[in-house]
């Protein structure tokens, strides 16, 4: 199924893996999916290596596992710096021949160790490339507190409106964690043209290093009252990792109340904090779908 139509007058709920290192033993992400599963969420994602790494084909292997054998939709991610078309049409050719219907274009980090950009330089240039040349379901990324290479709101705007031009069918944003900058953009979009489903990405903070590092390469803001978890809880982890959970699934509840059209769940390959926030609010999710049904 492609994600695009799962967004029939309910909240979609999604979460999101990485792949393990080259140098680990692959059964720990299965490990993993099989307690994800049990949440039976509408899709899992798969991010194109493990620490943005390019060991792409085992992104493909678990993206096709989680379909067939889990019987979870999957979306594979594929960032397109550093690609050829032809490196990109192998790739999308091999997902085609595993089953896997849905993508998640981006460009992807540049690192000086690339040596340029091959042939796409943005993620809308892949996102054109795959609607002329194949029939997957395409999805993006937007960034409700503007991309941190983005001259002003205004231009990260009309590049995401291009994007769904290309051929995008749905968006999923980077993590914040100040529900207004999220209102705030969805009201942006709307006025743009932009009518598209938008996932809210939602990672909850289990650690202080953690967020640090997600501010240094997103330039999210990090807002009073989560400063004053991290400054309380830093030295004891579990009580971190409890507040970060508590944070997150009130960022959930508040969205959901607001009719957002779906959660996509950073998971970090952490199957008891994704039980945790489930718990929480698979009620509330179930509870929006059955009144805009009635």
């Amino acid at each position: 199924m492609k994600t695009a139509e799962l967004f029939d007058n309910r909240t979609v709920f999604s979460l999101e893996i990485f792949p393990p290192k080259p140098d680990a033993e692959e059964s720990v992400i299965y490990d993993t999916l099989e307690e994800l599963s049990d949440i039976c969420p509408d899709f899992i994602s798969v991010t194109y290596g493990a620490g943005g790494g390019r060991n792409g084909c085992k992104t493909i292997q678990i993206a096709s596992d989680i379909k067939n054998r889990y019987g979870v939709e999957s979306v594979a991610h594929l960032p397109c710096i550093g690609l050829t078309r032809e490196q990109a049409g192998e790739i999308l050719d091999s997902m085609q021949e595993n089953g896997i219907e849905n993508i998640l274009a981006l460009r992807g980090d540049r690192t000086d160790s690339q040596g340029g950009y091959g042939d796409f330089s943005h993620a809308s240039e892949l996102i054109s490339f795959i609607r002329d040349n194949y029939d997957f379901n395409i999805i993006a990324a937007c960034y409700p507190e503007v991309h941190p290479e983005s001259g002003s709101a205004v231009e990260d705007l009309k590049w995401l409106r291009y994007k769904v031009d290309c051929g995008a069918d749905h968006l999923i944003t980077q993590l914040f964690l100040d529900n207004r900058y999220f209102y705030s953009f969805i009201e942006k979009t709307r006025i743009a043209g932009i009518n598209i489903p938008v996932e809210a990405g939602i990672m909850p903070v289990t650690n202080k290093r953690q967020i640090e590092r997600m501010v240094k390469l997103c330039g999210i803001e990090l807002p009073k009252k989560f400063v004053r978890i991290l400054e309380r809880y830093e030295h004891n982890e579990t009580a971190l990792r409890d507040a970060g959970i508590a944070y997150a699934i009130d960022q959930i509840t508040d969205l959901i109340a607001d009719g957002v059209d779906g959660i996509h769940l950073y998971t970090m390959n952490n199957p008891y904090v994704a039980h945790k926030i489930y718990e929480a609010v698979q009620s509330l999710v179930k509870v929006r779908a059955c009144a805009t049904e009635q």
